[in-house]
């Protein structure tokens, strides 16, 4: 059935009103943030020539260990940090969703059919008793298609959906922040298992090495050729080499069942499978350190943080808007009867509606949430000028880190290779009988804790390399085109 012949041109005046409609608020732009030119130690890590290089969204595979290759693809697939993240972006997904529909007409369709006995004791029972042929039974029976739809004259509904995909995109990043971190954990986790276990080598040749030594000195003090505090100190220098064992051995229990839970597994799973120490990584080269303004980029941490500046910006104008009016329309049609053919003639029913709402006396509500909106605003900006901070310091930090454990363990090394010779001419001059066994023995010992310390400093390069990849942002797809390139998707 036809809608009076108003409703067309009607409804074609407040679409084209609501096409033509203003957008209040401030449009929002990325804010400029001083950054330099260079990172302080850019040069010195450029100029690292003893490793291999990176590819900065797979840096783990540069360090040439197919296990840690492997781990980390396990934890990119398993970890629950990161399933958490992507059912939040499912969420903010969901919301650009329920954004857009806002804009939308919307329609609805109803229905109801009633059967009623109606009791002749009550008031209206008993005057409609009174009519002749009433039936105390009856029946109604109604459908109706309805449709309604608000008119964003002044852009508020395009504000909250201008917020709900810049949420979506913070989702995104913050899904990609995540995988980051899981990838640098997982990846400093091994590095710290395989450091602990080559201590724990270390310093189990060690309780050896001093058991030999007071061994030697119970029988040289025997025979009265050593004196007794020779003999206390040989005692005392074999205890503290058994008590270092539980806790190296304790640590490395703790970092495995650390690296099971970053894996999605019970603890105890991946246990046999880095039973193994296997041979040291060794710090790749990197060389896709760019310049401290592609961290805005890059770093996921600083997108997501961007991105809920932009939807508080947003939602500013979003609540600025809730100074206009808000105008809707709306239409039914249906049928109705009591009692007849539901479709039948005479039963057809339509309407057409145009609605006005506005908060014309609630001004001071709405000026106290513009202000608290545009308070979470620079609350924001804040934050984003801070991360930004935050990231560059992070990108000194493990430089500086990678550079001067790689200059201690270069060091070290040259320390471990010449007690290496030292102890090899102690052999030697032993065999000649020209030294003691004791003088070999001290030359064990020392090296041992040479490398004992050379262990560390590896360690410490290789978590620092891992530290410097996330600090750069490496582990994932960054966008080209700045921090618009992930909200437009």
């Amino acid at each position: 059935m036809p809608l009076p012949r108003l409703r067309l041109p009607f409804l074609l005046i407040a679409a084209g009103l609501a096409a033509t409609g203003c957008t209040v608020g401030n449009d929002y732009h990325r804010p400029e943030l001083p950054q330099a030119a260079q990172y302080l130690h850019q040069a010195a890590l450029g100029a690292r020539q003893d490793a291999d290089s990176a590819e900065l969204r797979q840096w783990w595979t540069a360090f040439g260990d197919p296990r840690l290759t492997r781990l980390v693809t396990v934890a990119l697939a398993q970890n629950l940090d990161l399933a958490q993240a992507q059912a939040r972006v499912s969420q903010a997904r969901a919301a650009i969703g329920a954004a857009d529909a806002a804009l939308l007409p919307s329609a609805s369709l109803g229905g109801q059919a009633a059967r009623a006995y109606q009791s002749v004791q009550t008031p209206l029972g008993q005057v409609l008793n009174a009519t002749p042929g009433y039936d105390r039974a009856g029946s109604a029976r109604e459908l109706n298609l309805q449709a309604s739809w608000e008119l964003d004259l002044f852009g508020g509904l395009r504000r909250e959906r201008e917020a709900a995909r810049a949420d979506y995109a913070a989702s995104e990043a913050g899904w990609a922040a995540t995988r980051l971190a899981v990838a640098a954990q997982t990846a400093d986790l091994y590095l710290t298992i395989q450091g602990l276990q080559a201590r724990l080598e270390l310093a189990r040749r060690q309780v050896g090495t001093d058991a030999a030594l007071l061994e030697l000195a119970t029988l040289l003090y025997g025979k009265g050729l050593a004196n007794e505090p020779a003999l206390r100190q040989a005692e005392a220098s074999l205890a503290q080499a058994r008590a270092v064992v539980p806790g190296l051995d304790t640590a490395r229990e703790v970092a495995l069942h650390a690296l099971d839970v970053m894996l999605g597994a019970a603890p105890g799973t991946y246990g046999d499978d880095m039973a193994a120490a296997g041979a040291m990584a060794r710090a790749p080269r990197i060389t896709a350190g760019g310049s401290p303004s592609e961290l805005l980029r890059r770093r996921p941490d600083l997108i997501a943080a961007e991105r809920r500046l932009a939807a508080a910006s947003a939602r500013t104008g979003a609540a600025v808007a809730e100074y206009y009016p808000k105008l809707s329309l709306g239409a039914l049609l249906g049928s109705a009867t009591a009692g007849g053919t539901l479709f039948g003639s005479g039963s057809g029913q339509a309407a057409g509606m145009l609605g006005l709402r506005w908060r014309l006396f609630d001004f001071g509500r709405i000026d106290a949430q513009i202000e608290a909106s545009r308070g979470r605003e620079a609350e924001l900006l804040a934050a984003y000028r801070l991360a930004a901070l935050h990231a560059a310091e992070d990108v000194e930090n493990a430089g500086s880190a990678l550079l001067r454990h790689e200059e201690q363990a270069t060091l070290l090394e040259q320390s471990v290779e010449s007690l290496e010779r030292a102890r090899a001419a102690s052999l030697a001059a032993y065999e000649k009988g020209v030294v003691s066994r004791l003088d070999v023995l001290q030359a064990d010992s020392r090296l041992l804790h040479a490398a004992d310390a050379r262990a560390q400093a590896q360690t410490a390069s290789a978590r620092a390399a891992v530290a410097t990849y996330r600090a750069l942002g490496g582990g994932w797809q960054a966008p080209q085109a700045g921090t618009e390139a992930v909200a437009a998707r």
